[in-house]
């Protein structure tokens, strides 16, 4: 394949490169990681820190980066760790030290602590960065040397000094963030920390004297025993990667470290287990897999899309040029118009490639969302048929951005023709606008989306929905769920170059057959005109100390951060994470409930299911819903009744509790 021109291909290239590093990079990625990470160059120089390391080392930022990596190392290992470093370089693969070494770093007041550090590196357009994950094991050597002394004063002690030391072990291993159990050979749970009760949800009650398998996923049915088989030959199994399920369902992503347990004879009755949830360190490593796979997709998809626009410029020349050699009335002039038509859909084609790889020219201009929606709502028409109703809903009188208009129609009609494929047999197409502001809270909950002021575009349908694994994939580039011959495959991928190329978000909301919902946001650009520039500020409501609200939400997260933001404002929080749960809680708890903030879809039981039953037992209950959809949608499918508070995802601090406050009047 010939190369693209460089008046094309470079801008893309450099733009890309740009992309890659400022994500890898990225303060913002990096602050998601629970452990210390410095990026070092090829050469060993700290390129970024976190504020992790800032802490552990006791460096300000700006002395770390431009040093050599050695810097935090002893001075006895400097040496050593410059060649192991030069050995690494040369062939570079992730790995993680620390077992079975005794490794130090050393901080800026010259004390040293031991650590466990993990190598992984990062190809980027620079070149090859490496990410080090370190982490203090201080308290895992403690616990560690704590145990070593105990077990000796356990073998000089009397039986009556036996209680007092097993005390003093439980202390220890309950001090641990870390999920400690043990078990017999038969994998029979004999002890549960704290820290495992906190990881897994179960009470020691629970498990003690089970198998256990309880924790393993189906999927993974010979795990345990390949692990006691080894444990029975006295090996040690260090830093496995598996997953575990707790009580309420959720798997976790988890770094297992299992030991022979044996007796005073010296032989071998059981295991002990530590393990570590890594769940929130493997979600940032997909992220930046993600990231690459999104930029290297583009790039190419952009550098094809330039070569066939030229072979489509030769074919349409040609064309033009046989169309005017030939009689229209002869049977050829027909394939010579079949031909054009080709090449036509061909540079539709490239259209969409080179929207996806950002790298198409574009002419932006101060525009009315509202009044282009009721113009590209008048070519709708003949794409959905009659069967389907289009509605357009501005909430706002004023929603101004600065975009390409060319490209705010191809967003809708994407949408548009995907809604149609999800609505074989009719139903609602609607289009609502809306002006919303994130505040500094959302947007450290929300790291791509930074605060500000946005315009929203809800594009809703009525359709069959889609599933979790469908909604993981819809972005990228040829992915579709339609027959062979009925799509590329680039529809939503354009619709994505698109957003993300005028500095908007995406966010996708659907349930299978509760219908789909697109949210995007696009920055305001009211102040360009004059409208909206002196918006007042926000206030939110006074605290509100001994009001009980019941949260119920299905989505792990959002329900944790919902939580933290009511607690914070005073209220006391009880959380389920379905109706049925919520419902079994409540009978548990016979005490007071001033307020149920619940989510409108969920699994086994939905928000208004959950209401009815509650309403039996609670008639002045009041309700706040939330829901990805918008009210509109939940209003056209009768989820929910028209005057119903639904507090729309994502929300903001603010509106989370002027919305409560209200509603409790």
């Amino acid at each position: 394949m010939s190369q693209p021109s460089s008046d094309h291909q470079q801008p893309a290239a450099t733009l890309s490169a740009k992309t890659m590093d400022e994500v890898l990079l990225s303060s913002d990625l990096l602050e998601t990681l629970p452990d210390a990470i410095v990026a070092v160059d090829r050469d060993g120089t700290i390129v970024q820190v976190n504020s992790q390391t800032q802490e552990l080392f006791g460096y300000d930022r700006g002395e770390l980066i431009g040093q050599k990596i050695e810097m935090l190392v002893p001075e006895r290992y400097r040496r050593q760790h410059h060649h192991h470093r030069q050995t690494f370089a040369e062939t570079p693969k992730t790995r993680r030290m620390g077992a079975d070494l005794d490794l130090y770093g050393r901080r800026r007041n010259g004390s040293e602590f031991p650590v466990e550090i993990s190598l992984s590196p990062v190809s980027t357009e620079k070149g090859v960065f490496v990410l080090s994950a370190i982490r203090d094991i201080s308290d895992r050597k403690r616990i560690a040397e704590e145990l070593r002394r105990a077990n000796e004063e356990l073998h000089r002690r009397t039986a009556e000094q036996l209680g007092e030391y097993r005390s003093r072990l439980v202390s220890i291993i309950d001090s641990s963030e870390d999920a400690i159990l043990s078990k017999d050979l038969n994998g029979i749970n004999t002890s549960w920390n704290r820290g495992a009760e906190r990881m897994y949800g179960y009470a020691p009650e629970e498990v003690v004297g089970k198998h256990i398998s309880l924790l393993t996923p189906s999927d993974r049915p010979d795990e345990i025993s390949e692990v006691l088989q080894k444990i029975a030959r006295g090996e040690s199994t260090e830093h496995h990667e598996s997953v575990r399920v707790t009580k309420d369902g959720r798997h976790l992503n988890v770094s297992i470290s299992v030991s022979p347990l044996r007796d005073t004879a010296g032989e071998i009755v059981g295991a002990s287990a530590i393990v570590r949830d890594v769940t929130a360190q493997k979600r940032a490593e997909g992220q930046v897999r993600q990231s690459q796979k999104m930029e290297a997709i583009g790039r190419l998809a952009g550098g094809v899309a330039h070569d066939f626009n030229n072979i489509l410029g030769i074919i349409n020349a040609c064309t033009e040029f046989l169309r005017d050699r030939i009689d229209p009335a002869a049977e050829p002039s027909l394939y010579v118009e079949n031909i054009k038509k080709a090449t036509e859909r061909g540079a539709s084609l490239t259209r969409q490639l080179l929207a996806f790889s950002r790298t198409s020219a574009i002419q932006t201009r101060v525009l009315d969302l509202n009044e282009r929606l009721r113009d590209i709502s008048k070519l709708l028409r003949p794409l959905l048929g009659d069967d389907v109703e289009i509605l357009v809903v501005p909430t706002s009188s004023s929603a101004v951005v600065e975009a390409d208009p060319g490209q705010l129609d191809q967003i809708v009609v994407n949408l548009a023709v995907n809604a149609r494929d999800a609505m074989p047999r009719g139903g609602k197409f609607i289009l609502e606008t809306g002006a919303v502001r994130f505040d500094e809270g959302f947007a450290e909950q929300h790291q791509a989306m930074p605060a500000g002021k946005y315009v929203l575009l809800a594009v809703s349908d009525t359709g069959s929905g889609m599933d979790e694994a469908t909604i993981s994939r819809i972005f990228e580039p040829f992915f579709t769920t339609k027959e062979t011959g009925r799509g590329t495959g680039l529809g939503l991928a354009t619709v994505y170059g698109i957003v993300k190329q005028n500095k908007g978000h995406i966010l996708v909301y659907s349930e299978p057959g509760h219908g789909t919902t697109f949210k995007i946001y696009l920055p305001s650009a009211d102040h360009k005109i004059g409208v909206g520039s002196t918006a007042e500020p926000e206030t939110v409501s006074p605290k509100r100390q001994g009001t009980t609200i019941l949260l119920v939400e299905d989505d792990d997260i959002m329900r944790s951060l919902t939580r933290q933001l009511l607690h914070e404002h005073g209220y006391t929080v009880f959380e389920a994470n379905d109706g049925k749960s919520a419902l079994e809680w409540v009978a548990s708890h016979p005490g007071p409930i001033d307020l149920l903030l619940t989510d409108v879809v969920m699994r086994r039981m939905s928000g208004p299911e959950l209401v009815e039953r509650l309403n039996l037992s609670h008639p002045t209950l009041k309700v706040v819903y939330m829901s990805g959809y918008t009210g509109e949608l939940m209003a056209e499918r009768e989820v929910l009744k028209r005057g119903i508070t639904l507090l729309e995802k994502p929300f903001t601090r603010t509106a989370l509790l002027n919305t409560i406050h209200a509603t409790l009047g």
